[in-house]
């Protein structure tokens, strides 16, 4: 087991992503500390991790509230001592707009959730990591930071800000013994991804199989992950397999987008 007797830390706990990070930390022998604002769905996902054998903390958390991550993260000191990792899950996607017509409420509400949110969280937990002088903090990022398109011109600027304070944090605090990685995924298979295929497939009134297979024959292994693959990377980055790595951004997205 590659997290043994370890503390994670997942913000963004839902039924995608956020569940499958968390699911896999625990069969990978860590406890697991829940970071979300939705109680119910945080109660849901501890019971499938104690079922496991893990211990799981649920934290109710807005993590656009600086005051509720350091209220987080010292809950989780409180009850495991310590704190090993931090993935930075929690995300909103704005409407689909070009920036022209982006009211500047929109563009500082993408940047809260989809770049400060996780700055809070990183924030609240490095003062253990430091006192440690181990840990690692996981960004996931997306695909949006690689590929340039119309209409997401919002979410693509906050998560490109988000890829460049990982770096930047990456240097500050590596000679604490702390690393900064990022995942970046491209499209991840789940009812999200079903659905704009659909409403694709619905407005250019072609087949549903025809939209997926445009796009699966874009990507190398001719395969859309879903999100319990891309968080075998998280689990990598989390773990000592990757004590040599900081600074960096795993692209898994199964070679939609090959970076050089």
């Amino acid at each position: 087991m590659l997290l043994e007797g370890r503390t994670v830390i997942v913000s963004g706990i839902g039924p995608g992503m956020g569940r499958d990070i968390s699911l896999l930390c625990a069969e990978h022998g860590a406890n697991v500390v829940l970071a979300s604002r939705t109680a119910s769905k945080l109660e849901e996902v501890a019971e499938e991790i104690r079922s496991l054998g893990r211990q799981a903390l649920c934290v109710p958390t807005d993590v656009t509230n600086s005051a509720q991550c350091e209220a987080m993260a010292g809950a989780a000191v409180a009850e495991f001592g310590r704190i090993d990792a931090v993935v930075n899950n929690a995300f909103k996607q704005p409407p689909f707009e070009r920036i022209v017509d982006l009211p500047i409420e929109t563009w500082e509400e993408s940047v809260l959730f989809n770049c400060t949110a996780a700055m809070q969280v990183t924030k609240a937990a490095l003062p253990q990591m430091i006192k440690q002088q181990k840990g690692s903090v996981v960004m996931i990022n997306t695909m949006s930071i690689r590929r340039t398109e119309p209409f997401f011109g919002a979410y693509a600027a906050a998560k490109s800000a988000l890829f460049s304070f990982a770096r930047t944090l990456a240097n500050e605090v590596g000679p604490d013994g702390i690393r900064v990685n990022s995942v970046a995924p491209g499209y991840i298979w789940g009812p999200s991804v079903k659905w704009y295929f659909e409403t694709q497939a619905e407005q250019r009134g072609i087949a549903f199989d025809e939209v997926k297979k445009e796009i699966t024959d874009q990507i190398a292994l001719r395969h859309i992950p879903d999100s319990r693959e891309i968080s075998g990377a998280v689990i990598f980055l989390a773990s000592d397999l990757s004590s040599a790595v900081t600074g960096a951004t795993i692209d898994a997205n199964g070679g939609h987008y090959m970076h050089f």
